[in-house]
């Protein structure tokens, strides 16, 4: 695989204003399986409080626009995004890619910055992003390989998911609507299922709010998606199929759930009740095995919780830092 050029100028669709940095993280052959690959980061902000974002399935880590800009903005936060192997602008190496592997990258791309502090990092995730910062059983990474370092961990809409292999499917809607995108080359008509598939659709047909222009929630999210993806590559089908494949394949233990739980200040399980992506069983599955973990349902919402509700997600975001350093600095956390 041909290697880019770490000067390339990259379009961004954060702010410059708040950035810190960025480039590319070099990451080195860990799985046995992946080539060596190069991982795009921006770190927006140089607060103490030290939070990593990590994007879900075949999207890129503009989509946590809202949460950047709302936490760049104040001067007590470090927030870094990254784009996964296989899509935006890091690097596809060959596939198929796992969670274990994935994982890898998150922790090569926080030492590569030096996040590692004890009780100094606030994990944020979201579907296969919480499957990535959950890992995969017998080599479980991330928050089970660096527990000492993490105050907090926000597992949004995700799973612990199946021991056979292949067998971690979406609901009916959202894995039909995944196989006919794969078929879809018109990018109006792939928005327009993309927006089906992760929001209800009666928000879609609600007025924005404090929107200028008086459009839908449909319009404006359209919008939005369009002009994301001026600002990024085109996904190749290696890299859409390999990070399908490391969702698939995903699995923790029960015993691996109670570890991780038993070993982070604070947990937060997030989901919507119209899920098409990732059924909400998922979570009430997850809060069984990690009973010390907190479970929240919102209700009318859909698998882009953080950007069907952006305002609601940072207060649940910075409740949930408090509560984690809270339990830290009272010495009531005890692993």
């Amino acid at each position: 695989m041909a290697k880019r050029d770490f000067s390339e100028d990259w379009s961004s669709f954060f702010s410059p204003s708040t950035r810190v940095r960025r480039g590319l993280c070099p990451v080195t052959l860990q799985d046995g399986l992946t080539e060596s690959h190069a991982l795009y980061f921006e770190q927006h902000g140089s607060g103490p409080e030290k939070m990593i974002f990590i994007m879900g399935l075949n999207s890129t880590s503009f989509s946590w626009g809202p949460q950047v800009n709302y936490f760049a903005a104040k001067p007590q936060y470090s927030v870094l995004v990254f784009d996964n192997r296989g899509v935006g602008h890091s690097e596809a190496p060959r596939g198929p890619y796992t969670t274990k592997g994935m994982a890898e990258d998150a922790l090569a791309l926080l030492d590569y910055m030096g996040w590692k502090g004890e009780r100094d990092l606030h994990i944020v995730s979201i579907s296969l992003g919480g499957m990535i910062a959950l890992g995969k059983q017998r080599l479980v990474e991330l928050v089970d390989r660096i527990p000492e370092r993490v105050i907090s961990l926000l597992l949004s809409v995700t799973t612990a998911g199946a021991r056979i292999p292949w067998w971690n499917l979406s609901p009916w809607k959202g894995t039909t609507t995944l196989a006919r995108m794969m078929l879809v080359k018109d990018p109006v008509v792939l928005t327009g299922m993309a927006l089906e598939m992760i929001f209800p659709a009666p928000w879609l047909d609600a007025p924005a709010e404090n929107d200028p222009q008086g459009r839908t929630n449909r319009q404006l999210k359209a919008h939005e998606i369009i002009e994301r993806s001026r600002v990024t590559r085109k996904q190749t089908l290696q890299g859409s199929l390999s990070q399908m494949a490391a969702g698939l394949t995903h699995y923790v233990s029960p015993a691996r759930l109670h570890k991780i739980s038993r070993s982070i200040p604070k947990i937060i399980i997030l989901t919507g009740d119209e899920d098409h992506l990732v059924a909400p069983r998922n979570s009430q599955y997850l809060k069984e095995q990690m009973p010390e973990a907190e479970l929240i349902v919102w209700e009318k919402t859909g698998h882009a919780l953080h950007q069907q509700w952006p305002g609601r997600y940072c207060e649940l975001l910075e409740r949930l830092m408090a509560e984690g350093r809270e339990a830290v600095e009272s010495g009531t956390f005890k692993p």
